[in-house]
């Protein structure tokens, strides 16, 4: 795990607080919904921690995300509530997209970010037009599209890398590659073997990326961020990582081993990192110790925050999804 270049102290804390929150808020809302307390169903982001975090550890509030079916890590590291998410995850008005949207369309444009769209490559497009407005407002501004290893063989994100390359859009293209486009393993729907070596097909650079290290998606991230900024073009970032968890609540992984699972357990973002920090001196155990129990504090007060707000009002059904 190399240092990159010119982080502080605070950066690196404040990286580890956002993975831990991610993880925490994934695991315990995963018990609410075994618990029947959070409606439909859940697309968890637990083993992916570091590409969320390293991410937008370069962002600003004013660059725009867009996001996928499995959000909520995004949402956490662009600096959406966690009080907002869990209130739209329990159907409340307080939510994020003011309970309905449920979590597959969390979002919060107070910091930038659209509500998530659950379409496989569905948010690239709405990317690039983002991006575009910002190129046409020269506002410096940076928009940045998560997507899985599965979008990149849809149409739809094909036209956006062509059409952010020919109009050398600000936009950062992270590709999320977990190996399993739902239960689809990445060998079975690709004859390469790096998703980033499509970039050079629309002349812009390819970038391969270990997922599960979150300094070196804060490196790679921030060199394509700078890129945009000066008008210099997308950028494809492939981050390789794994999702420890299933697809879905209602998928029980049988198209993969458990022997494989326990290997890219030992490759975890967070427990790599950790250990990192410490042994590197740039943490002490009881700073880490410190992050991890006030993550379940400000879990628990988000919670009761949830818990304690109003249903929506049936008359408001339709208040937001036409404009007049």
């Amino acid at each position: 795990m190399p240092k990159p270049k010119e982080i502080t102290k605070e950066k690196y804390l404040e990286m580890f607080h956002t993975m831990v929150l991610i993880r925490r808020f994934e695991e315990r809302t995963n018990d609410l919904y075994m618990q029947g307390r959070i409606p439909s169903t859940l697309h968890l982001y637990i083993g992916q921690e570091a590409v969320a975090t390293g991410v937008c550890a370069n962002l600003k509030d004013s660059d725009y995300l867009l996001s996928t079916h499995r959000p909520h890590g995004h949402a956490i590291a662009k600096g959406v509530p966690i009080k907002k998410i869990m209130a739209e995850l329990m159907g409340k008005e307080t939510g994020a997209c003011k309970g309905k949207g449920g979590s597959m369309h969390v979002g919060g444009m107070e910091v930038s970010m659209f509500p998530a769209i659950a379409i496989v490559g569905g948010g690239a497009p709405m990317a690039a037009g983002a991006a575009l407005a910002q190129k046409m407002q020269k506002n410096n501004g940076v928009s940045v599209s998560f997507f899985g290893d599965g979008a990149t063989n849809e149409g739809a994100w094909h036209e956006t890398m062509n059409a952010a390359a020919v109009f050398n859009l600000p936009l950062l293209m992270v590709c999320e590659n977990n190996l399993y486009a739902a239960s689809t393993p990445f060998a079975k729907a690709f004859k390469i073997k790096n998703i980033a070596d499509r970039a050079s097909a629309y002349g812009m650079p390819g970038v391969i990326v270990d997922g599960n290290d979150v300094l070196a998606v804060y490196e790679a991230a921030g060199e394509a961020v700078q890129r945009a900024r000066k008008g210099l073009g997308p950028t494809l970032i492939e981050c390789k990582t794994y999702r420890q968890c299933g697809h879905s609540r209602s998928d029980p992984r049988g198209y993969r081993t458990r022997e494989e699972e326990e290997e890219w357990k030992k490759k975890d973002p967070i427990t790599n990192y950790r250990a990192w920090l410490i042994k590197e001196q740039k943490a002490s155990e009881k700073e880490l110790a410190a992050i991890e129990q006030g993550v379940e504090k400000e879990f628990d007060e988000a919670l009761v925050f949830a818990e304690a707000s109003p249903e929506p009002k049936p008359e408001e059904l339709l208040m937001d999804v036409f404009k007049e």
